[in-house]
């Protein structure tokens, strides 16, 4: 569950960096807007491949995903 909910939240906190909507992301992904809700809701599992168009339609390479997924993960033990 940990996983899930810091993927989650990176993948938020980036749409917010960045000033983009769901629907937004939606477009530029090709990813519904209530998968996107669903994921960042911690409420729908991910799979790689729509993971892969996320990071893609947010404009940061998966290195820098993970990188920030590692950061959310080590905050979320504290």
């Amino acid at each position: 569950m940990k996983l899930k909910y810091a993927t989650a939240m990176t993948l938020k906190k980036l749409r917010n960096e960045i000033g983009v909507s769901q629907e937004q992301l939606a477009r530029k992904s090709g990813i519904d807007r209530t998968y996107i809700s669903g994921v960042e809701r911690s409420a729908r599992n991910i799979t790689l491949d729509s993971l892969e168009g996320l990071i893609s339609g947010l404009g940061v390479t998966s290195e820098e995903f993970v990188r920030k997924l590692h950061i959310e993960l080590v905050n979320e033990e504290s």
